[in-house]
């Protein structure tokens, strides 16, 4: 009528593994549905920011509209959101590009 300690440590092992398989599932939808999205959205923005040149109209994270008039290499633009007034913004809070302009011909 008593179980031996060997049946009770075999039965331990199978479904201990069975056990895992749920959260390895759990992971890899997290992974497809959270992760890859938000990795892939971050690449675009890299993009969108590295392309940034004089002449293109933006629209910071705070609503800030405006024109860039000068791309520094420090990681910052100057933008011009009225006539002659002119702010430093970082590159990164730098939500859309609504127009860009055309990059210069070569002669």
């Amino acid at each position: 009528m008593f179980v031996t300690p060997a049946y009770a440590q075999d039965a331990g092992a199978a479904g201990g593994l069975i056990s895992i398989i749920p959260f390895i599932l759990i992971f890899v939808i997290m992974y497809f549905l959270l992760i890859r999205p938000q990795q892939k959205k971050m690449k675009e923005h890299q993009n969108m920011v590295n392309e940034l040149r004089r002449g293109d109209q933006i629209v910071t994270q705070g609503g800030v509209i405006g024109k860039i008039t000068k791309v520094k290499e420090d990681g910052e633009v100057e933008v011009e959101i009225s006539e002659g007034v002119k702010v430093r913004v970082v590159k990164q809070t730098i939500a859309n590009v609504l127009s860009k302009t055309e990059p210069a011909a070569k002669d």
